[in-house]
């Protein structure tokens, strides 16, 4: 064996992976793709004249937090022997997209997506995505013709990963009606793998890092950092570097997002609860976010009642959706808002922050009901 198949294999065997029927059979794929890209590379002159290249299918893997989809592309990519293979987090690729789609449509020569989608062509054979998810309803307007034009028409191979199955993707999403083509091209050009196996490697590597951090202070903020860092795999030493987002909120409203990466996202208690914001907007971080990390929640009082009640509706929105929580705060749940307007309905909110520590909820998928 050599290649990805023997990488895999060697982790296993040395402990590193436990045996898992679903990461083993995404690997046997993944394993094809790799032998039908690289056979392609020595393809002759012949082959590219009298015969249409028929394009390796790409793949699709989704599946809860910490099941091995992102371990899984890395050992692909990294062991695929083709000059032109790219892989880029999915939000990195659509806002790169965008700015394509600006400038050709500053030159007023027509559709932008068919040059755009040559471009991309012209560098990589092979797109690797982590984290698909889709929340801009920009971008879930174009996919369809994009992807088409990327796959069908230029023969790119696609493969990423993404928390949830395909129909799930921009679910309840503004006019969605336009992203259903991209649905049934994914279903059609892409094979559909789960990784929904025993070990979550993700609470693994938390180890005995706690989602709940009190007082507010250096010790508390060094915790949630770890985690984020465990959480992502992302070098501490690279902290500065950390790549940032806009989440679209609808409405052509967004919110910037510090710290985002692989379904990982960084909030002030003071961007989330101190602004004006309603039940869409959390909802929109919940569908986005697999985990967040909320730093400086204060105790709230009488004179916090708009505060505490925003908290109320993140908290729901979170925890409808099996988001994980991780925060600093100045006390536990219970003594957070002890008194004032909502106080008594507050209990239910302490409720769910409690069981949102529990290695019960932590297991749980990403949107899972």
């Amino acid at each position: 064996m050599s290649g990805m198949l023997a990488r895999y294999e060697r982790l296993v065997a040395g402990g590193e992976l436990r045996p898992d029927p679903d990461q083993r059979r995404a690997a046997e794929r993944l394993a094809a793709l790799q032998k039908e890209l690289e056979a392609e590379t020595g393809g002759g002159l012949l082959s590219q004249l009298f015969a249409r290249r028929q394009i390796p299918r790409g793949l699709y893997m989704w599946g809860g937090v910490g099941r091995g989809k992102s371990m899984l592309m890395d050992l692909f990519v990294s062991t695929l022997e083709i000059k032109r293979k790219r892989r880029t987090h999915f939000h990195a690729f659509m806002l790169e997209i965008d700015g394509l789609i600006r400038t050709e449509r500053a030159k007023q020569l027509g559709d932008p997506i068919k040059p755009v989608a040559a471009a991309i062509a012209a560098e990589a054979r092979c797109l690797a995505f982590d984290e698909m998810v889709v929340t801009n309803t920009a971008d879930a307007a174009i996919m369809s013709r994009l992807f088409t034009a990327l796959i069908v028409d230029e023969g790119v191979t696609v493969v990423t990963t993404s928390n949830r199955p395909p129909r799930d993707l921009y679910k309840d999403g503004l006019n969605r009606s336009l992203f259903l083509p991209f649905i049934d091209l994914i279903e059609a050009q892409l094979d559909v793998l789960s990784l929904n196996g025993p070990v979550d490697y993700r609470l693994d590597r938390l180890g005995d890092i706690d989602s709940w951090h009190v007082p507010l202070g250096d010790a508390a903020t060094a915790q949630v950092r770890e985690a984020f860092f465990r959480l992502t795999d992302y070098k501490p030493e690279d902290a500065a570097n950390v790549p940032s987002a806009d989440l679209d909120l609808g409405g052509g409203r967004t919110l910037h997002v510090p710290k985002s990466l692989k379904g990982v996202g960084v909030f002030s208690f003071k961007r989330l609860c101190g602004e004006n914001r309603g039940a869409a907007d959390y909802l929109a971080i919940a569908h986005a976010y697999h985990t967040i990390i909320v730093v400086g929640i204060p105790v709230m009082g009488p004179d916090n009642r708009d505060q505490a009640l925003r908290f109320t509706k993140l908290v729901d929105a979170l925890y409808e959706n099996n988001v994980k929580l991780f925060a600093t705060a100045a006390t536990e749940p219970e003594a957070l808002y002890p008194s004032g307007d909502g106080s008594f309905e507050f209990e239910r909110t302490v409720s769910r922050l409690k069981e949102m520590q529990s290695e019960d909820y932590m297991a749980r998928g990403h949107g899972q009901v």
